[in-house]
This record gives structure tokens, C-alpha cells and sequence, in this order.
């Protein structure tokens, strides 16, 4: 019984998903509300067979809150593309991993865990970096940004090369403080800003639209702002 609500549950993610339901924002709007888990929904493989296994992400103290353990993912009800995502976040301990999952759609698609998406990296020191799942993005200067082993393809399959450097050191705030993550998503492109620093650049992406999913990935970390909105014009 416990297998068929799971079967379920990531239909339902699955559907809510559907491309034509994408919302492209028209206005700025928070996706946490400083209450409850509204609008998102948890995937934690491990509750399939543990349904006594705590909870992946609570709200505390008006954030919301990865707590790192069970690893999953908290996504968005709704999908979205052409958008502008602001994000406020912290280590308020011991700093480690984290991330913002864009144009999610297939959830567990990699090592039955990860939605397929393209990861926009929290982790501590690496804030910017893209880590490609079972799709796929370009940058600038491939060779160098994107190194391969010999044998390894750029993609985002398992034994793939999916990870991307971002453009610079130095960008994120001591662990305590508060750091700002602006990710826009425009057709094919990702630009992702990390405390005003542009720290990635990416086009030719195999997605442009998808939910919006955070992590649990082995660290606590806090979130007091989530908010999407339309994007800026565009610059020539």
C-alpha cells in the first residue's frame, strides 16, 4: 500500500509538471509565506519505507528551514518559466550543502534521488555553480569550466561530466550571515547572481520551464525570503 501511495505521489509531480501549465510571473510574489509549506510538496525517497522518518524541511521562527537529513527535495506546486528567483539564505551552524533545482520536471531521475533539472549550487565555497540532471547547459569557455575525465562527455547522465564552475571566488558571506541568490531563468538561458556578483552564465539549456526545488543535502540551512517575479527587460 505504502509502494502505490509513493507510485502516487510522484505522479502527481509528474503532472504537475506539464509544460503547458507554466506560469510565467507577471508580479513579485513570495513562493514561502513565513507559515507553512504551502505551494510546495516534499519528495524524501525515504519516507516510501519509513513514513516515521522525520521531516526534510520545516518552518521555524518565520523561515523555512533544510534541514539537511533525510535527503530530498521540497518543490514547488506550481511550474514556472521566464522568471526572476530571489533567494535569502544561510548556514546558521556548521556550513556544507545545499541547492536551488530549476525547470524541475521527472522527479528521482538521477541515482533515484534527484529531479531532472538544472542545480543551481548553495554549497558552501561553490555558491553559483551548475550541476546538470538528466538535462543539460552550456557556458563560455567549456573546456576550462567544465573539465572532463577521459572518457567523460559533457551531460547529464550518471558518469557524465555535469558540473560547471562558477565565475568567481570570494562571492558568498561567512556562515551566519545572510547571502542573496538571484537566479533568472530567460528562454534557453540561466544567469545566477550570487551577492551582486554574476557567478554563472549559461545558454542552449534543454529545458525552459520547470518547478523550483530546494534541497536537503546534509546541512541545516535557513531560508527567509523564496520570492519569484517577472524578469527585467532585456538588455541589448
Amino acid at each position: 500500500m505504502r509502494t502505490v501511495l509513493s507510485l502516487l505521489a510522484i505522479a502527481l509531480l509528474v503532472q504537475g509538471a506539464a509544460p503547458d501549465r507554466a506560469v510565467t510571473p507577471t508580479r513579485s510574489t513570495p513562493l514561502f509565506n513565513g507559515r507553512d509549506l504551502s505551494g510546495w510538496t516534499a519528495d524524501v525517497p525515504e519516507k516510501d519505507t519509513n513514513p516515521s522518518a522525520p521531516d526534510s524541511f520545516i518552518v521555524r521562527g518565520g523561515m523555512l528551514v533544510s534541514l539537511g537529513t533525510p535527503p530530498g527535495h521540497l518543490l514547488t506546486t506550481s511550474t514556472y518559466r521566464n522568471y526572476r528567483l530571489e533567494v535569502e539564505y544561510r548556514f546558521p551552524g556548521k556550513p556544507g550543502n545545499c541547492g536551488v533545482l530549476v525547470h524541475a520536471s521527472t522527479p528521482r531521475a538521477l541515482y533515484k534521488m534527484f529531479p531532472q533539472s538544472i542545480e543551481v549550487q548553495m554549497m558552501h565555497e561553490n555558491a553559483g555553480d551548475f550541476w546538470c540532471i538528466k538535462e543539460n547547459i552550456e557556458v563560455a569557455d567549456m573546456e576550462k569550466r567544465r573539465p572532463r575525465k577521459e572518457g567523460e562527455k559533457w551531460g547529464g547522465s550518471e558518469g557524465d561530466a555535469r558540473r560547471i564552475l562558477n565565475l568567481t571566488d570570494g562571492s558568498e558571506k561567512p556562515p551566519g550571515q545572510w547571502n542573496t541568490l538571484i537566479v533568472e531563468a530567460r528562454d534557453r538561458g540561466i544567469k545566477v547572481w550570487v551577492n551582486g556578483d554574476l557567478v554563472n552564465d549559461g545558454f542552449n539549456c534543454t529545458a525552459d520551464r520547470g518547478r523550483i526545488a530546494l534541497q536537503a543535502e546534509g546541512s541545516e540551512v535557513e531560508l527567509r525570503r523564496v520570492e519569484i517575479g517577472p524578469l527585467p527587460a532585456a538588455t541589448k
